[in-house]
């Protein structure tokens, strides 16, 4: 009995090359995942969540991420900026905006890559001063489509997160479109001139390892299971392909190379959502060794969807970079996950550390 994550999923697969190719995942069906119930979940019920488990949320983002990637991400975004404000509103900033946030009345952008900071965004140029916010943000998931942006700015040489409305004077998007990967994810650049800002969260200073850190963190974690997801739906695909076809009247299923490489797909497949399981039974724990093993479980299943989806190009053969193709357009998206914080060497050397401490 499929989820009724799983259920939507399932009933949006034939469109999701469409909303690739044409550059956006519909508004209608931003409405319809808002509607469901499925944007920040995990927020507590007296805020308009859900009260979901971190393995709800997980399964939510394997079932999306096996469909579509801009999909999974939508979810991802919201609980980036829904998360944050959980953990470092005031009272009436929670009260404004996280009943906005997961009725989907308000759609969040996450602003804080900037051309000069991307992986090391303690080098920020954007400003917060007097009240005022200056400065450009580059790359913004679902920016395009934003009602508020939680904003990484610098006050006073500290750095600081602000909750902006969209709709204010001085607030310009400009959409990016024929980007490698995640084509349906109405990304944009956005320029703040002269924005006044009302909601500060948390004191300037915490900014970047606590507001930043707390919404990265949930990034990580739901971009894991949507790679998990991608890695077992381009595996499925490759199968049902594999089976079907012959290669001089032998079906492709009994050459042994075929399945050599379906077997080293499997199990990058299986470790990816193990990995993911066991991140999200520790953050259910409340075991301060969640965040390394989210980490570890977003770089783990991040290579698994770029692995499995590249060997699965292959044995598609030239229907794997057709348009529409499905393990074609995961290849492309999965090459964007493992460099959406970096260079995959930026999570090794934090890997490398969490090692060094005993909790491989």
């Amino acid at each position: 009995m499929p989820s009724a994550a799983g259920a939507f999923a399932e009933s949006v697969r034939a469109d999701a090359a469409g909303w690739d190719r044409h550059g956006g995942v519909p508004d209608e069906v931003v409405r319809a995942v808002a509607g469901a119930g499925f944007l920040a979940p995990d927020v507590p019920a007296r805020y308009g969540g859900r009260d979901w488990s971190p393995t709800e949320v997980g399964r939510l983002c394997e079932d999306f991420g096996g469909v579509c990637s801009a999909l999974r991400a939508l979810v991802t975004v919201q609980g980036m900026v829904a998360a944050a404000v959980l953990r470092w509103g005031d009272a009436r900033q929670r009260a404004r905006w996280l009943p906005a946030l997961t009725s989907g009345e308000r759609l969040a952008g996450f602003a804080a890559t900037e051309a000069g900071a991307g992986s090391d965004l303690a080098a920020v140029g954007t400003t917060l001063d007097a009240g005022r916010l200056r400065g450009g943000k580059r790359w913004v998931t679902f920016g395009g489509l934003a009602d508020v942006f939680l904003v990484l700015a610098s006050r006073d040489g500290l750095p600081v997160t602000a909750l902006v409305d969209a709709r204010q004077p001085g607030v310009s998007v400009e959409p990016v479109t024929g980007q490698l990967g995640m084509r349906a994810a109405r990304i944009a650049h956005v320029r703040f001139d002269d924005v006044p800002v009302a909601d500060v969260l948390a004191p300037p200073g915490f900014g970047l390892t606590h507001v930043v850190g707390t919404a990265l963190d949930h990034g990580r974690f739901t971009v894991a299971w949507g790679c998990a997801g991608m890695a077992r739906a381009c595996l499925d695909r490759t199968v049902e392909h594999v089976a079907s076809r012959a290669q001089g009247g032998t079906p492709l299923s009994s050459h042994q190379a075929v399945r050599a490489v379906l077997g080293r797909c499997l199990v990058e497949v299986r470790a990816a959502h193990r990995l993911c399981a066991h991140a999200a039974a520790l953050r259910e724990q409340g075991d301060p060794a969640a965040l390394a093993e989210t980490l570890l479980a977003k770089y783990a299943a991040a290579r698994a969807a770029s692995v499995v989806a590249e060997h699965s190009v292959r044995l598609h053969g030239a229907a794997g970079v057709d348009a529409d193709s499905t393990v074609g357009r995961f290849h492309r998206d999965a090459a964007v996950m493992r460099i959406i914080e970096g260079a995959d060497e930026v999570a090794e050397q934090h890997l490398g550390g969490y090692a060094l401490r005993g909790r491989p």
